[in-house]
Formats: C-alpha cells, sequence, structure tokens
C-alpha cells in the first residue's frame, strides 16, 4: 500500500500528539478556579481531538484529558507563575482573565502535585513511544486562534489559516545556533501539501507565529526522530472566535478539517518516501 512504507498493521509510522484538547479540572483544584466551564471550552478547544482523531491510522497516539488552563504539557517545567502567568500551570488565561479565584497562584506543593500526576506521565510516554523500529516523524497537533490575541507577541494580526514549526526560519532552515526539528525541505514539502489541499492562495507560514513549543524541541533533543509541530486556525470550525462569548465550534467542520489535514501530512509522506 503506497505511503505505509512496510510498517505493521498498515499504518503510517507518525507519532500524533495532541496536548491541548483536554477539558478535565482534577479534583485537587476544582475549587479554587474561576473560570466558567464556557470559557474553560474556549481556551481548552477540545475541537482539536476532532480534528486530529487518527488513532488507527498512525503507529502511535497521545492526546489526555487535562484542560491546558490547569497544566500545559507544551511548555517546559521550569517555567511557573508568577514569573511565568502563562506556563505550565496557568493564573492568567490569553486575554488577562484570572484562572483561579482572587487571582491567587497555587501553592508550590499543589504545582509539584499537578504534574507529577499529569505533565511527567505525558511526557514520559511521548519517549516511550518515540521507538525508531515505529516512528518515523512526530507531529506535535495544535490550534490557534484567527488574530492573535492581546498578551501574544502578533497581538491584532490575523494570522495564517496554517503554521507549521520546526525551530526554523520563514524557510523551514536551521537558525545559527539552533537545532531544528526536521530538515527546512521536510517542512517545505508539508507546507506544499496543505497549500494543495487547502483552496489557491490560501496562506500557509512556516515558523510565524509559531516555530514550535517545548514538547516538539526536548523530545527532538532527547530522541533525534524529527518533529513538526501544525498549528490549525480555528476559523476551520469555529466562528465568532475572538471571544469567549461569541464563539462556537462546529463538530462536522472540525471532522472534515481533519480530513484536510491527514490529506496533507500523507501526501507529504508518500511525497518525500
Amino acid at each position: 500500500m503506497p505511503g505505509y512504507h512496510g510498517y505493521s498493521m498498515g499504518r503510517y509510522p507518525f507519532l500524533i500528539s495532541v496536548p491541548h484538547g483536554g477539558t478535565i479540572v482534577p479534583e485537587p483544584v476544582a475549587s479554587m478556579v474561576a473560570i466558567r466551564p464556557r470559557d474553560l471550552h474556549y481556551y481548552s478547544d477540545p475541537s482539536t481531538r476532532l480534528v486530529y482523531s487518527f488513532h488507527d491510522r498512525v503507529t502511535s497516539f497521545r492526546d489526555t484529558g487535562i484542560s491546558r488552563m490547569i497544566v500545559d504539557l507544551n511548555r517546559p517545567p521550569y517555567h511557573l507563575p508568577p514569573k511565568h502567568p502563562d506556563g505550565v500551570v496557568k493564573v492568567r488565561t490569553v486575554h488577562g482573565t484570572q484562572v483561579y479565584r482572587g487571582g491567587i497562584t497555587p501553592e508550590i506543593t499543589l504545582i509539584h502535585q499537578l504534574l507529577m500526576a499529569h505533565y511527567f506521565p505525558y511526557h514520559a510516554e511521548l519517549d516511550r513511544l518515540l521507538d525508531p523500529g515505529q516512528v518515523s516523524i512526530a507531529f506535535d497537533c495544535h490550534s490557534m486562534l484567527p488574530v492573535g490575541p492581546p498578551t501574544h507577541r502578533d497581538a491584532g494580526q490575523v494570522r495564517p489559516l496554517v503554521c507549521l514549526g520546526n525551530n526554523g526560519d520563514a524557510e523551514g532552515n536551521r537558525r545559527p545556533g539552533t537545532l531544528s526539528t526536521c530538515p527546512g525541505g521536510w517542512i517545505r514539502a508539508l507546507a506544499a501539501a496543505f497549500r494543495e489541499e487547502l483552496c489557491p492562495g490560501a496562506e500557509v507560514a512556516i515558523n510565524k507565529p509559531f516555530s514550535g513549543g517545548f514538547i516538539t524541541n526536548a523530545h527532538y533533543w532527547h530522541r533525534g526522530i524529527p518533529w513538526i509541530q501544525v498549528e490549525i486556525s480555528r476559523a476551520f470550525y469555529e466562528t465568532g472566535s475572538d471571544d469567549p462569548e461569541t464563539a462556537l465550534a462546529d463538530a462536522d467542520r472540525a471532522r472534515e478539517t481533519g480530513k484536510c489535514v491527514w490529506n496533507a501530512i500523507t501526501r507529504f509522506w508518500d511525497g518525500i518516501g
């Protein structure tokens, strides 16, 4: 079967990581959280678990039920509040809303408990799944707001429909003094595959506004297996994305977006294989 390169069970040799689709608030902090369920849903974006639902088509898959507003799996474990309010344990949203009642910061013992229960097991499982005999490339899969929120460097700027990150420059090449998480030719080929799947002239950017987060960089450093961070605009499947009060996601459109993503990444892989 073309594209599967002889891997077991007829699956593509991909690891798919979906770290930001959960909505669960665990018991240790449930009574402390100030943001409403609607806000929690908005900032967590569970639609990503529909978009990237490739469980039965890849050799390895990992997602999570925990909300990124409680434990953000794509942040370094040492990015802690109050110095890092949008770090691994958040105390504010990207729109500046306080996560915890009274603007408190969880005690360090509680943060430790959260990381031990949710953060480190996720990364340990990714490390286990990165078997070079089964996985040839890994994708860390995300969504992004269509317009940069107030606390981000691109605040107020319209974002591309797709952003691909490998910690390189705008062409995917290695920047001086850094490591790219996949070859520049690979990420350019993936960008071309997305453009073929989308309407003519659709903007597919490389490393802007996101060049890759902790997951892609840390696990590439550790294992050397190539990683690409994939960011899909929520405009594909959501209206009113600028505000939690107006945002409305469409599950059918999310699944259709997933078909586009799958076609793009398999077209890319079949093309370089």
